[in-house]
């Protein structure tokens, strides 16, 4: 922008600056004497000496702007001059990133042409501007701390998908990744780089060498004697992988860490700079000095509280210095050098903000003088600027360069007209704001100044082999107190210092959600509201493009920012009406789920898609709610879906294809590369033009659904309501109370609260739990090595030298991670941000518990609010206990039995259409039920609501997934049965520890109370235990018959001569089933003990033929199982990888608890009529139940000589996991079922094979079909009715099945 022409009359604005001859010498605002010494001390000459006043030429406003002109030309010629000519560069003077021809692979560049994100394997590219001779610098601000390769290149490299920068002869480059730098070959260099950082390269030629600085630390000489000569010239150059980003700084905008003696490759507005500065000057004048109008002299002022006050004089001078201030702060470089550093210096001196209104002063002159268009590219440019030195600020131990950066932002942001310009048009439109709720952690804990703030560090190490936490609490030593103790005081002294910066943040926010300030239009808490419903639409829209997406450690430090003010508004309102609900009880009312006031996107409701929602429940919400749904608007709905394909097709073919090469402009800003740029991305792409044709047009993002109301033409009223009209309350159910909750724009926060924390947050939180696990294998390996010193031989010195080697470089890193884990507890898992987690789990009990009582409109409910209830309490319990126990939060039982309540209720819920959340449901009732407290929380809900869970539970397995329902039962059930008090298997122990935390890994906690309700249930439904035990009998079938499947086949590739590998989800598969064939087992035992009657009482329909197939089955597992040499036994033997959970143990003793219930554990009746079926079952076999105590075969011993390594099973080298009153019952089992088989074998007489039945071959003839008379035995004609009606040979309808008795005659 030019500078405007020097008359004395402004053309811009017409501000009556001129004054006419005819007017007298003396104004009316102050003598042409003290108007004249007043404009020398403003604007002195530039060697600072004023000459005598009698030889001065008298100053007015007249003659002002030739005299501002004369002044601001005094150094320009020279400047000029010198920047003309500038050896060894070439190219553009302003450098950019090369997008015509001098990059490779897929690239996203910014607009500015300055970011970019890799989009391929390994893209390149370089800059437009090359260097041949002198020293040269340029920095790049890393955005994402992965694989990059960042240097010079010359213009003969040739790059592709595999090679970069640094691979070819005349290329070097420095990877801060895997800390190395490259020029064909590779050798360690430097430092490792994090996201945040600032990389300067710098090039030699003349001495020929290249270097590297990070955060302006040198990293030292990475190349010497680099290729100089005619035609060498090196651009700047990167290559980066997939989803890499870094935006540069060739010289735009002031270096970071400029460098004495090298030049940046773009030249600074020289000219621009040193008249900004002048002005600056002037400006700073205006402020210091002050007219005494009445005593006619010029005073000091004091500038801290300097105020305009209307005084003409003032202003009028003023105006002549904005003239040509104005449209130099419409650049880039200014702002960030001159005005930014004025500003920041003014806040120097410390103090609240509140305590300079300098800033609010100067921003109210800058709205007054100068164009609103410059005003706005000002705003722009100095919060880009601001934000951009807030991320890539180094820590330092008191974080004062990012209080800095953030207290000047609230300074902006505190004045009301630049807060609703920057809100509207900026803040979420241009700038990713909300790197400025965000607090980066360090990667290097030197750097950030930790080892001074936290000297002493700890870890816990109380572990045992295990890994697990051993459970005798040895006493601490004095010395590990001290430490503790020292290192929780670095702790606090860390905390306090990051709650300063989390207090600013919060300021901030609280600053955009204010709703008083409706001056000059709308409040700026509503166009918050508008900007962020965009936000979150966007990041919920584009889940699988992470160039869109908020990285999720941005938005957990958002969601706690956004929670504390959001509380602070909440209560403030309660405290004004009283009557409304406080922040403890917030809750989101179920009519914003149907109303459409609210857009939820495409996001899956409990009931599905929100169009056939609105169709099948339209006379419920008319009834309930009183909203009608307008036939067109489901029209228009219906059609919407059909039309999307048309026109993406139409908007495609609208579009020049060269465009699509490399001018397509995406929806939204990008978030990996340059930190602040949100204007449109430019695609890069040397290959196929129609990679970038896509299905849907990339612009579709900002159309809105014609289904609710635009974020756009949304009023204050549409939200709040008035005169009658509820706003986002439209549409209250009768179920919901009348009482007022809070202002209504609060509850949209509330609600897009909880959608952040689904859409990455708690993902987030679970990934930054790795730090902790690495201190936690860390101390593990530094005890073992110390254990391993302790024990080594004195004449073994070079062991002992290794060890004690290792020994230092574990203390080394846990040294290093314990300060980070510091760092991370405060930041991400403090006792704080634990809280705000719980608040918000309590918020979406509360909303699902409102949203329960309306019925079916529950239906509308969003699916995220059932995650969130989920997920955040497994996150309190899994990731926050390590720091904070849960049990310490206030109300933490309730609850936990209103979530159990929730999840009781919920899983089998009809209005719950959505497989993947019904799966979630299931997978977190079983987690439930696997730890104790959680467990008597469910044991707490109403017995109602238990009984109705145990029926739900008990529904026949088919057409549902029944393995996670099968977990819970086994779960109940598990610590009751034989053998099954333990936490892992035997044969695991010694193998690798896994996660302590695991559910199956829990002790066992059996319900008896949850016993008692499926024993009751079973007993008095007669209907229920057939359809359940016979779904279970088919599950076990098919499950045990699948495992024998595969392990034939694995057995079978194990003996092929040629080497061969077994597919490792083959394996994964097998042991799953086998995994699902033992919990069967223990349901049936479980049924078995609870209600024997419905197998043993034969008064009961269909409990003999139960019996017979729990018979057979048995049998058929036993066979597998326990026969000598058998397939079993050898692939158990190979002990692959994936199979350890496959051993005898499990699956016999399931087994043998059957058995010993059906045969030992009931009465006589009961008894004799199991060991009749279990003999009469032609698998039965006597040896099976003899190998259970580890009686081997006769025929077996006399084939093969014993051998000292072979050990048979037996139930007898299990005493620590079968107790010997269940080892006598088994014992008497096998000596019952001994007696009773020779029996059994003496009293059978011989059948003709005529008389056996002609399914099954082993029972003979008893029954007879009507009407076809046809005959079989009892066994196979009830099983086959239980699933099938017509006859196995005619195929005839069965009316009914009676006794058949062989004529004695025959």
């Amino acid at each position: 922008m030019t500078s405007r022409g020097a008359g004395t009359a402004f053309s811009r604005r017409n501000y009556r600056l001129s004054i006419e001859s005819e007017k007298p010498k003396v104004t009316g605002i102050v003598n042409s004497k003290l108007l004249n010494d007043y404009l020398h001390r403003i604007f002195p000459s530039a060697d600072g000496i004023q000459p005598a006043a009698a030889y001065r030429k008298p100053l007015t406003f007249q003659n002002l702007q030739e005299h501002l002109d004369k002044l601001l030309a005094e150094d320009s010629g020279a400047e000029d001059s010198r920047d003309q000519v500038l050896e060894g560069r070439l190219g553009p003077s302003t450098v950019v990133l090369d997008h015509t021809s001098g990059f490779e692979g897929l690239l996203l560049v910014d607009d500015d042409l300055l970011g970019v994100i890799g989009h391929s394997n390994f893209g390149s590219i370089r800059a437009t501007t090359c260097v041949y001779k002198g020293k040269w610098i340029y920095e790049v601000l890393i955005s994402s701390q992965g694989l990059m390769q960042i240097g010079w290149c010359t213009l003969n490299c040739r790059f592709n998908q595999e090679e970069g920068v640094g691979d070819t002869p005349d290329s070097y480059a420095y990877d801060g990744n895997r800390v190395r730098k490259w020029n064909v070959t590779t050798t360690n260099y430097g430092k490792s780089w994090a996201a945040g950082d600032i990389v300067s390269c710098l090039i030699d030629l003349d001495e020929g060498t290249i270097a590297f600085c990070l955060n302006g630390v040198s990293l030292g000489t990475a190349f010497n004697n680099i290729t100089r000569g005619a035609g060498m010239a090196y651009f700047p150059a990167i290559s980066l992988s997939f989803k890499e980003s870094v935006a540069f700084n060739f010289g735009s905008r002031p270096l970071r860490y400029p460098v004495e003696g090298y030049r940046p490759l773009q030249d600074p507005p020289s000219v621009d700079l040193v008249k900004a500065h002048k002005l600056l000057g002037y400006l700073k004048n205006v402020i210091h000095i002050g007219i005494e109008v009445l005593e006619g002299k010029l005073v000091e002022k004091d500038t801290s509280t300097w105020q305009l006050q209307g005084e003409p004089t003032v202003l009028i001078t003023l105006a002549h210095i904005f003239n040509h201030f104005a449209p130099l702060m419409c650049k880039v470089y200014l702002v960030e050098d001159v005005l930014m550093n004025f500003l920041l210096s003014i806040l120097e001196r410390g103090g609240s903000v509140e305590a300079h209104p300098l800033i609010q002063q100067l921003l109210d002159l800058m709205w007054l003088l100068m164009e609103d268009y410059e005003v706005h590219e000002c705003l722009k440019q100095l919060l880009m600027s601001l934000l951009r030195a807030y991320r890539f600020s180094p820590i330092i131990p008191d974080l004062g360069l990012q209080i800095h950066y953030l207290r000047l932002t609230i300074a902006v942001l505190k004045h009301e007209k630049s807060r609703k310009y920057l809100l509207n048009n900026v803040l979420f439109d241009v700038l990713r704001s909300v790197v400025f709720f965000y607090i980066k952690s360090p990667l290097r804990v030197e750097e950030a100044g930790l080892q001074e703030l936290i000297p002493t560090t700890w870890w816990p190490n109380r572990f045992t082999k295990e890994g697990k936490e051993s459970k005798e609490v040895k006493e601490e030593s004095a010395e590990e107190r001290l430490r503790r103790r020292a290192y929780d005081r670095g702790c606090q002294r860390l905390k306090k210092r990051i709650e300063v910066v989390e207090e600013l943040q919060v300021q901030i926010l609280k600053l955009l959600l204010n709703n008083k300030d409706r001056g000059g239009g709308e409040a700026s808490r509503y166009i918050f509201l508008n900007k962020f419903r965009k936000f979150l639409q966007e990041n919920a829209s584009n889940r699988g493009n992470l160039t869109v997406l908020c990285p999720p450690e941005y938005m957990v430090c958002f969601l706690h920012r956004l929670i504390s003010t959001l509380r602070c508004y909440w209560d403030g309102h309660k405290a004004k009406a009283p009557a409304a609900l406080s922040s403890e009880e917030a809750y989101v009312p179920p009519q914003l789920f149907y109303n459409g006031k609210v857009d939820y996107f495409d996001l899956q409701r409990l009931g599905g898609l929100l169009s056939h929602l609105k169709k099948t429940l339209k006379d419920d919400l008319a009834l309930k709610a009183n909203i009608l749904i307008d036939p067109a608007e489901l029209q228009a709905v219906t059609m919407d879906d059909l039309d999307e394909d048309e026109e993406s097709a139409t908007s495609t073919a609208q579009r020049p294809v060269a465009a699509l090469a490399i001018g397509g402009a995406l929806a939204r800003p990008s978030w990996l590369s340059s930190p602040t740029l949100g204007r449109a991305n430019r695609f890069l792409s040397t290959a196929a033009v129609s990679l970038m044709n896509p299905r849907r047009s990339l612009g579709t993002l900002e159309k809105m659904k014609a289904r609710t109301l635009s974020v756009e033409q949304r009023t204050e009223d549409d939200i709040e309501g008035s005169h009658g009209n509820e706003g986002l309350l439209l549409g209250r159910p009768p179920e919901e109370p009348e009482q007022s909750i809070t202002e209504n724009s609060l509850l949209e926060i509330l609600d897009g609260i909880v959608m952040m924390y689904n859409l990455s947050v708690h993902q987030q939180l679970g990934k930054m739990v790795g730090v902790s696990d690495d201190v936690n294998e860390y101390a593990l390996a530094l005890k073992d090595t110390e254990e391993k010193i302790s024990r080594c031989p004195k004449k073994r010195r070079d062991i002992y030298e290794e060890l004690v080697k290792s020994q230092k470089v574990f203390s080394e890193k846990l040294n290093h991670l314990s300060r980070r884990l510091a760092w991370i507890n405060v930041t991400i898992y403090s006792k704080e941000k634990m809280q705000d987690i719980y608040w918000l789990l309590r918020v979406c009990i509360r909303t699902i518990e409102h949203g329960d009582r309306t019925g079916s409109l529950f239906a509308f409910m969003p699916e995220f609010y059932l995650s969130v209830a989920m997920n955040s309490y497994s996150a309190l319990k899994n990731y926050f206990s390590p720091v904070h126990c849960m049990e310490e939060l206030p109300g933490y039982e309730e609850t936990l039995t209103r979530l159990a309540a929730i999840l009781a209720k919920h899983f089998a819920d009809s209005r719950i259409v959505g497989t993947d959340i019904r799966d979630s449901l299931m997978q977190a009732l079983a987690s439930y039920v696997c730890y104790p407290h959680s467990l008597r929380a469910v044991e707490r809900i109403p017995e109602e609501q238990r009984i109705s869970m145990m029926r739900n539970l008990l529904a026949p397995y088919e057409q549902r997934p029944w393995a996670q329902t099968n977990w819970i039962l086994v779960r109940l059930w598990r610590g009751c049965g034989f053998g099954y008090r333990y936490t892992r298997l035997p044969h695991l122990l010694k193998t690798k520890p896994e996660d302590a935390n695991l559910p199956s890994l829990q002790k066992p906690c059996p319900s008896t109370l949850l016993q008692q309700h499926m024993a009751d249930l079973l007993r008095s439904d007669c209907d229920m235990a057939p359809s359940f035990l016979n779904s279970v009998l088919n599950q076990l079938n098919w499950a045990f018959s699948e495992f024998i499947g595969m392990i034939q086949e694995i057995q079978q590739a194990a003996e092929r001569l040629e080497r061969n590998f077994v597919d490792s989800r083959q394996l994964k598969v097998c042991a799953t089933c086998f995994d699902l064939s033992v919990s069967l087992l223990r349901v049936l035992e479980m049924t078995v003990t609870l209600a024997p009657e419905i197998f043993l009482d034969w008064s009961r329909p269909s409990s003999e033929l139960l019996l017979r197939r729990l018979a057979q089955l048995l049998n058929q597992v036993l066979n597998r199982v326990t026969a000598e040499r058998n397939l079993f036994d050898r692939v158990v033997n190979l002990r692959l990888p994936g199979l350890e959970s496959v051993d005898h143990y499990p699956i016999l003793v399931a087994v043998t608890g059957i058995l010993v219930r059906l045969l030992m554990d009931t009465d006589f009746q009961g008894a004799k009529r199991a060991t009749a079926v279990l003999l009469a079952d032609p698998c039965f076999q006597l040896r099976s139940i003899q190998y259970l105590l580890g009686h081997a075969e006769p025929s077996a011993l006399a084939a093969t000589p014993p051998s000292a390594d072979k050990r048979h099973f037996s139930l007898h080298t299990y005493t620590d996991y079968i107790s010997l009153e269940e080892l006598a019952k088994v014992e008497r089992m096998l000596s019952h079922l001994s007696e009773e088989s020779k029996q059994a074998a003496a009293s059978i007489l011989p059948t003709s094979e005529e008389d056996l039945c002609p399914i099954c071959y082993a029972h003979p003839i008893s029954a007879i079909f009507r009407p076809c008379s046809h005959k079989s035995c009892k066994a196979c004609i009830n099983q086959h009715l239980m699933n099938n009606k017509d006859c196995f040979f005619c195929k005839a309808t069965i009316t009914g099945v009676d006794d058949f008795t062989k004529p004695a005659s025959s």
